[in-house]
């Protein structure tokens, strides 16, 4: 049965509402119901693709009349598969407009008034309970009908299936192709038996022969198998010892000197360097320098896609070409009206409502325009759905109007997508922290960023970068090496910290002591080195500890528990993910599985319950040109900002995204 439904303007303000058991009684006021968890996480955010959104073991569907801006929703719990819902909110639609459009039609214009007028909703009261008093016999009976009818089909579904006949059928062995087949008509020696019973016997011990090809018996002309220890000794090679042995270099074992002079994996101190003889301009690309700010703090730049490039408007043509078939089909129609004044009008101001049969030649091509700007095939038909729902029942005329209608709602739905729910600012983050009052018997904890991914995607080489970025704000930062696996992992971290010492404050002047490596070598607990890095840095009075991981893959369960590990036992402030920007379908499915496998595995512990990617970073921006799509494959499957986007080889090549840039470059033919 349903637990709550309702009739709403997209307004804000309720129509009708049912709830239909005492425990969703509240389901619309609660904050955290899974209605309003539906506006501010699907409708709000542009994803309304799927028409379903399940939470805290609900099922929410929905369903949209453009004209009136309304909304009809059905909650319902998940475990009950209600096959008449969707027929529900298709009647609820058809028959509440068909009573009830004259009065919604005047209260939508009494808060467009609004608007204008404060006074203009006080004038004219509007009493929902008495007005829609009849819709609830209406729909009582609706209710009713569509249950009656779901039980019956229920009922005759029973019937109509055929019971199976049981026969006796004899059933097979366990291993019957390990089984000797023995034909009893065909002559056979004592020994040729003898050998048969003995491969049983064998089997029967667990020592017979494989299935396939692996089997290490052999099979007689008769067919049956005989095991490896009662064939011929003589004519079987001996199985070799599986003991290693052990390799000597020249006559005999190196000695402890021969391998001190072999191994070139000792530490250097960075002060005992020739700093003078490094090329630092080759570090730092002056052009791409971020800006100071009035108060001091050092801003990366902005990805601008419109810098050197001569960019029209955000209508491509794709989008204008694939609206000349609707075009057509409106003036063809408008034009049948006659030469009237009346169908001149209607040609001009526009009266033909868009049907869905209007719109998918031109959300077709729109799905295939997003899908060359590299976003996955699934959010791009997700977003063409959305922009159609924003669009059925509107009514537009000429060219001009229906171009602008799509290009509008596609830019808001992009837009809406992209546009984060929390903050993006680090720096803010940080210095919350730090600055936030503690007790006096309290050592202050450092700001924790743990950057996570698969593999070869670049989370060494981008951490470096918020490295810089952090160090020209004045922070002290320590890099955790955690990745105890990638051989030279730890020495490609070693290298960035004793460049970025030299660099230092404004990438110029010195900066020794501003940033450290803590590293315990390969092979050990990454989780374990990870605290231990957050207790040194908090013992030593360092700002902020970067956390590098090893490339996983996403599929990959025990690697994914041992990253869960690291987040459930050190708790990080940010958890980023960082992916390459060439990615298309496959983005959608590491986000996926990364934030799925963190949420499930981390939820074990009370540490971090149900812990899951904060945000990301996108590398090798600089190589996908307009195709930045992956930014909304990313966004859309998380909801979760992107904080940075890296576009070249130098501690400088960090950049910021801008809503309007990146919808800009997508929008571009």
């Amino acid at each position: 049965m349903l637990d709550y439904c309702s009739i709403a303007h997209k307004g804000g303000i309720v129509l009708w509402s049912r709830s239909f058991t005492p425990d969703v009684a509240q389901l619309a006021s609660s904050s955290t119901s899974p209605v309003n968890s539906l506006i501010r996480e699907a409708l709000i955010e542009g994803r309304t693709a799927d028409n379903k959104y399940e939470k805290d073991g609900y099922a929410v569907k929905w369903t949209f009349v453009n004209d009136l801006e309304l909304i009809f929703v059905v909650a319902y719990q998940r475990i009950l598969q209600l096959a008449y819902v969707d027929d529900l909110l298709a009647a609820m639609k058809r028959l509440f407009v068909q009573y009830f459009q004259p009065f919604v039609t005047a209260f939508a214009q009494s808060l467009h008034d609004i608007t204008t007028n404060t006074a203009a909703i006080q004038d004219t009261p509007w009493n929902f309970t008495k007005s829609f008093q009849s819709w609830d016999v209406i729909f009582d009976k609706l209710l009713k009908g569509l249950e009656e009818k779901a039980a019956l089909d229920r009922k005759s579904r029973l019937r109509s299936t055929v019971r199976p006949t049981f026969e006796t059928i004899t059933p097979p062995s366990d291993d019957h192709d390990t089984i000797p087949s023995i034909d009893p008509d065909a002559p056979q020696d004592e020994e040729q038996i003898s050998r048969s019973v003995q491969a049983l016997k064998n089997r029967l011990r667990g020592r017979g022969g494989r299935r396939g090809p692996r089997g290490r018996g052999r099979v007689d002309v008769a067919g049956s198998r005989e095991s490896v220890a009662d064939s011929d000794s003589d004519s079987q090679p001996k199985r070799k010892s599986k003991t290693k042995i052990q390799r000597k270099w020249g006559d005999e074992a190196p000695t402890e000197s021969d391998m001190a002079s072999l191994d070139f994996s000792e530490k250097v101190d960075p002060s005992a360097m020739d700093t003078g003889s490094h090329d630092l301009q080759s570090l730092v690309d002056q052009s791409s320098m971020g800006t100071r700010t009035q108060d001091g703090l050092y801003e990366v730049k902005d990805w601008d896609f419109a810098k050197d490039r001569n960019v029209r408007d955000a209508t491509d043509d794709a989008i204008a070409n694939a609206l000349k078939p609707l075009d057509a089909k409106l003036s063809t129609e408008s034009s049948s009206l006659g030469s009237t004044f009346g169908s001149i009008f209607a040609r001009l101001t526009g009266s033909k409502a868009l049907t869905e049969a209007d719109l998918k030649p031109v959300l077709d091509a729109v799905k295939h325009h997003l899908m060359k700007k590299n976003v996955a095939v699934d959010i791009a038909e997700k977003v063409c759905e959305g922009v159609g729902e924003s669009l059925i029942g509107r009514k537009v005329g000429g060219f001009q109007t229906v171009n602008n209608a799509v290009r509008v709602a596609l830019s808001t739905s992009l837009t809406r997508i992209l546009t984060p729910k929390t903050s993006t600012d680090l720096l803010l983050s940080i210095r919350t922290k730090l600055s936030s009052p503690l007790p006096s018997s309290q050592q202050r904890m450092p700001y924790t960023i743990a950057f996570v991914g698969v593999n070869g995607v670049g989370k060494s080489t981008n951490l470096s970068k918020v490295c810089f970025w952090l160090i020209q704000n004045g922070l002290r930062v320590l890099i955790a090496a955690c990745d105890t696996f990638r051989s030279g992992a730890v020495e490609q971290l070693r290298v960035h910290v004793r460049n970025l010492s030299m660099l230092g404050v404004n990438g110029a002047t010195d900066s020794k002591g501003r940033v450290e490596l803590y590293e315990k070598g390969y092979g050990k607990d990454a989780a374990g080195i990870a605290r231990e890095a957050i207790t040194y840095a908090r013992d030593n009075d360092f700002d902020v500890v970067l956390i590098d991981t090893a490339g996983r893959m996403q599929d990959n369960e025990p690697l994914m528990r041992a990253l869960a590990k690291l987040v459930s036992l050190n708790s990080p402030d940010k958890i980023i993910f960082v992916g390459e920007a060439l990615v298309g379908n496959e983005a959608v499915d590491q986000l996926t599985k990364f934030d799925r496998a963190l949420r499930d595995f981390s939820s074990t512990t009370s540490v971090a319950k149900g812990r899951g990617i904060d945000g990301m970073l996108v590398t090798k921006w600089d190589t996908v040109d307009d195709k930045v799509g992956a930014a909304l494959s990313m966004t859309y499957v998380t909801g979760q900002p992107i904080f940075f986007v890296g576009c070249g080889q130098t501690y400088t090549d960090l950049r910021q995204l801008r809503v309007s840039n990146v919808v800009q470059a997508i929008m571009k033919d």
